[in-house]
């Protein structure tokens, strides 16, 4: 197969996978926001096994055009494991596991998604910095919007300092910049979200640093042009 069919194929299977990341996410949005039990929302549940199938066969499509399948296979086993439909098999197996963690697992899949979403942002930047730099910004806006949202349906029924979204994404923004809130966790995931956001935010904020650095020290020493 040619190579540039095959970086074509790649690329068109990447922008699948992310546009079905974001009718996952939409999915996701509506059911928190409408207090609806996504378990019992069956065009849901069959669409996140579609969309897991999917990103599956990706892995093994990938895996095919790749000419060292061994080290395809060593850089992208997560891949394949967070492409597992985990939630459709313990809901047929009826595996008591509690509501919370059904509730983290539907993210599971959106991981790929991000993945992809770093990947295609590279492909479609004509400078490799920017790049790097718009997709650790989106990386980092929307795993603040998924923490938001699982914090929002964990803790919105009994946590008395959480009424709407809007102050769980306050929530969000403010632990990932590190400012610090008024709304405190009451539950281990809450907690655990906490120092996940956290720690993406001491990270992150000194990446974005070390660009507009770079960017700054580029136009001071950018060479100037006089007219003769």
């Amino acid at each position: 197969m040619n190579q540039n069919v095959k970086n074509d194929i790649i690329k068109i299977m990447r922008i699948v996978i992310l546009v079905l990341s974001v009718i996952l996410i939409l999915y996701i949005s509506l059911d928190t926001f409408h207090d609806r039990d996504f378990l019992d929302n069956h065009s849901y549940m069959t669409f996140q096994f579609w969309v897991c199938i999917v990103f599956i066969f990706d892995f093994f499509i990938e895996l095919f055009i790749y000419d060292n399948k061994w080290s395809y296979i060593k850089d992208r086993w997560l891949f394949l494991l967070i492409s597992i439909p985990f939630l459709n098999i313990l809901n047929l197996t009826h595996l008591h596991v509690s509501h919370d963690a059904l509730y983290v697992l539907r993210f599971l899949p959106l991981a790929r998604g991000v993945m992809a979403l770093g990947i295609v942002l590279n492909y479609i930047s004509s400078n490799k910095f920017i790049g790097m730099f718009v997709t650790y910004l989106s990386v980092l806006l929307l795993v603040t919007y998924f923490a938001s949202i699982i914090f929002f349906q964990l803790e919105h029924k009994i946590n008395s300092g959480l009424n709407t979204y809007g102050d769980a994404f306050y929530w969000g923004c403010t632990q990932v910049t590190t400012l610090g809130c008024n709304i405190y966790p009451v539950t281990t995931i809450g907690k655990v979200l906490c120092c996940i956001l956290s720690g993406m935010g001491i990270i992150m904020f000194p990446l974005f640093t070390v660009y507009a650095t770079n960017m700054i020290n580029k136009y001071i020493h950018k060479p100037s042009t006089t007219k003769s």
